[in-house]
């Protein structure tokens, strides 16, 4: 399958994404520092060995193989992700990094923020947005739940850079949509998350919430 990059406005891609927004502004960084964990020798390399595979690959025509092992690394532990972003980038296989991005959006939202976090903490901060602004794409009660989930175990600066990203690119309507899980813990979080954005993102998200059922 080709690769499926994402600029603007795109087709929704099964029931995994549902249709965003406008190309959003650039996710505003979180204050706290990322967990970024350290790879080791073997995971080194095996990022170097799948690269001179995918080289190899693309080299015979055997795309298929070839996407199969994009989409196996996609689901790489954080660590090793940047390190496929150079690898791959230097073997010239740009288009195959986007379509390692396009799946990665697909993960659960704590894997999701931490791929995220590991471009940016390795340079790549585009990168890292991208796969945040596609995450977000998905249905907006998984949203709601992933978040809930998250706070329930205490990752607030996961559920920060997950909102922060998602009233970007979602409308008012969808994100209300998204309180419907836990409204009493959701609608604070949305609601802050908007004004981090902008006054008008905050106040076209408490209309939204009314709209709902939902007040602050």
């Amino acid at each position: 399958l080709p690769a499926q990059p994402v600029t603007g406005r795109r087709t929704p891609r099964g029931a995994r994404f549902a249709g965003a927004g406008a190309e959003p502004e650039p996710v505003a960084a979180t204050p706290v520092e990322p967990r970024v964990e350290q790879m080791d020798a073997a995971d080194r390399r095996e990022v170097v060995e799948a690269v001179e595979t995918l080289v190899r690959l693309r080299g015979e025509g055997r795309s298929g193989e070839a996407h199969a092992l994009l989409v196996e690394a996609a689901y790489w532990p954080a660590e090793r992700i940047p390190l496929l972003a150079a690898e791959m980038r230097h073997a010239g296989l740009a288009a195959d990094w986007a379509t390692v991005l396009w799946e990665a959006a697909s993960l659960p939202a704590e894997r999701l923020v931490a791929a995220a976090d590991a471009l940016t903490a390795a340079g790549r901060a585009e990168d890292g947005e991208q796969i945040l602004r596609q995450g977000v794409g998905r249905p907006a009660h998984e949203i709601g739940q992933a978040v809930v989930a998250l706070a329930g175990d205490g990752r607030h600066r996961e559920v920060r850079a997950l909102l922060d990203a998602y009233v970007r690119v979602r409308t008012p309507e969808e994100a209300a949509r998204s309180a419907a899980p836990d409204p009493k813990t959701l609608v604070p979080l949305l609601l802050a998350a908007a004004q981090g954005v902008s006054d008008e993102c905050q106040w076209d998200l408490v209309h939204a919430l009314r709209v709902a059922g939902h007040t602050a």
